[in-house]
């Protein structure tokens, strides 16, 4: 029930395809190089809300700026992370193979390599058989190392691509499609699909550069998956509203995962874990397909809270766009269900309270559960230390929903530090939802959710607080149909992006046109 796979009668398209989305996190750091938080522990939080992972470690910058004396300071964590990482890297395979549960959760090694000219890439490695660090000083070089010792068993993709060439933004120039099956278009560093978007990189590195943008790599003719990862630097892989990504794959095992991976079948994603799939013809989103005339674009869409737009993108221009608040086509259109949003925190800058709760519904039926947890706002170990919170946890046995988590309040009014979860439940005309939070006890009637959300706090002003989000009908977090693209012309890409009401968004990789 935590993290339950939707069921076949809410992805009917997927299934048909003998496809089902599947939840990851392969870019995010831990105390294993120079990030913070516990290595064994950031595992443990991963398995939290995510159905496959790999945790990594900072390896190598052959271009760093040791020269430099104003950057001296940068140069020597980097310098002691990366020894750091080779000093535990045999060792770390055990606790990867403690972690790795075979058909529910699925982990891989992964590392890191710098390059002010070329870009970072992150490496990871297919299988947990004890391979060493390949390291290399550019994409060609670092792909002849990885197929010497592993064949097709390893990849490397660029990271925070928005960053400008020669400040550790990705050089398309150097981009090659055989090491790098897609790009990481969002992160906490921001999102990079185009030059204007509503999450811009505002790390001290800089700010995103036109050309190194998603919409820049493929109006150059570039064939490449997109997806999105936390890297996350406090031990928290999966952290929510930092980034995530999806791959399509036949069942939950290493090997469809790697597949999936290889042939591009992802999407990129900001937190909530959204089902959004493309297909033209038999060719579903990161596929290949033939000129011609008449083409229909299939879409099939389950978000996590009301969508405001799903807008299909055809070679970087706005050519359609689906609210289903004006033209609903729900894939359940019997459905009772609807999606129940808590969120926790508030209160006091610089406080930190440690929520534990209970869930449950009078007159509805729980039929699945997503942890919104997330870890603290830090990219650089020169920003803060660990928090030391303790590990969240969550349990449900099917009729109430048990949790704990440490919340700290929002550090200022622009960054959420909340935490949350929600429950998909099928909830009757007179349902109400019970919640005992930190000893509080809150009845709400779900028409009352119908009508707006409903907050309250623990105590008198600047106490923490809590929030039920307004509930939504299913026509709001479910879309399918068909939208007409007439002739496709070689060279012709085409991907879709989803946006909820919250903010929480999705992007499929490209089908491309050859």
């Amino acid at each position: 029930m935590i993290n339950a796979p939707l069921p076949d009668r809410l992805c009917p398209r997927a299934t048909s395809l003998g496809l089902a989305p599947f939840y990851g996190d392969i870019h995010n750091h831990s105390d294993l190089s120079y990030g913070h938080g516990s290595f064994p522990d950031a595992l443990i939080k991963a398995a939290l809300q995510l159905d496959f992972v790999s945790i990594t470690g900072h390896a190598h910058w052959p271009d760093m700026p040791v020269g430099d004396p104003s950057v001296a300071h940068i140069v020597d964590f980097h310098v002691k992370g990366f020894a750091k990482l080779r000093a535990a890297w045999p060792g770390h395979y055990d606790k990867l193979r403690r972690a790795d549960r075979p058909g529910a959760f699925t982990v891989f090694p992964g590392y890191e390599i710098h390059s002010g000219a070329h870009g970072d890439y992150t490496i990871v490695l297919a299988d947990l058989a004890d391979g060493p660090l390949e390291l290399a000083d550019d994409p060609a070089g670092l792909k002849a190392a990885l197929s010497a010792r592993y064949g097709d068993r390893a990849l490397a993709f660029p990271h925070h691509i928005g960053y400008r060439t020669g400040a550790r933004g990705i050089n398309w120039a150097t981009f090659d499609p055989d090491l790098s099956s897609f790009v990481e278009m969002f992160s906490m560093h921001g999102c990079a699909e185009a030059s204007e978007t509503e999450r811009g990189y505002l790390h001290s590195m800089g700010p995103v550069d036109g050309h190194s943008t998603m919409a820049y790599g493929l109006e150059q003719g570039h064939q490449f998956g997109i997806i999105g990862n936390t890297d996350h630097h406090s031990g928290f892989p999966g952290s929510y509203g930092h980034g995530r990504m999806a791959l399509y794959a036949p069942a939950h095992a290493r090997d469809t995962f790697w597949d999936a991976m290889r042939a591009r079948r992802t999407n990129a994603l900001t937190g909530d874990r959204i089902h959004l799939l493309a297909q033209i013809g038999e060719t579903v989103q990161g596929g290949t397909v033939t000129a011609g005339s008449d083409a229909q674009l299939a879409i099939e869409a389950v978000a996590g809270g009301a969508i405001d737009c799903i807008d299909v993108i055809r070679n970087g221009q706005l050519s359609h766009r689906i609210s289903p608040a004006i033209t609903p086509s729900p894939i359940d259109a019997e459905s009772d269900e609807t999606l129940i949003h808590l969120e926790m925190g508030w209160g006091a800058r610089g406080m930190r309270h440690d929520w534990d709760g209970t869930l449950r519904l009078e007159g509805g039926e729980i039929r699945a559960v997503e942890p919104r947890f997330r870890g603290r706002e830090i990219v650089s170990p020169l920003e803060g230390e660990d928090s030391g919170h303790a590990i969240p946890t969550i349990q449900s046995d099917g009729q109430r929903v048990t949790f704990s988590v440490t919340a700290e309040a929002n550090p200022n009014n622009t960054t959420p530090a909340t935490q949350g979860l929600m429950l998909r439940a099928a909830l009757s005309g007179d349902a109400v939802i019970h919640a005992r939070l930190c000893g509080q006890d809150i009845a709400i009637p779900a028409a009352r959710l119908f009508e707006g959300a409903k907050s309250g706090n623990l105590g008198a002003i600047d106490t923490p607080a809590w929030r039920f989000h307004q509930l939504a009908r299913a026509e709001l977090w479910q879309w399918q149909g068909t939208v007409p693209l007439g002739r496709l012309d070689a060279g012709d890409t085409i991907y879709l992006r989803l946006r909820q009401q919250s903010g929480q968004m999705a992007w499929t990789s490209p089908i491309f046109v050859r």
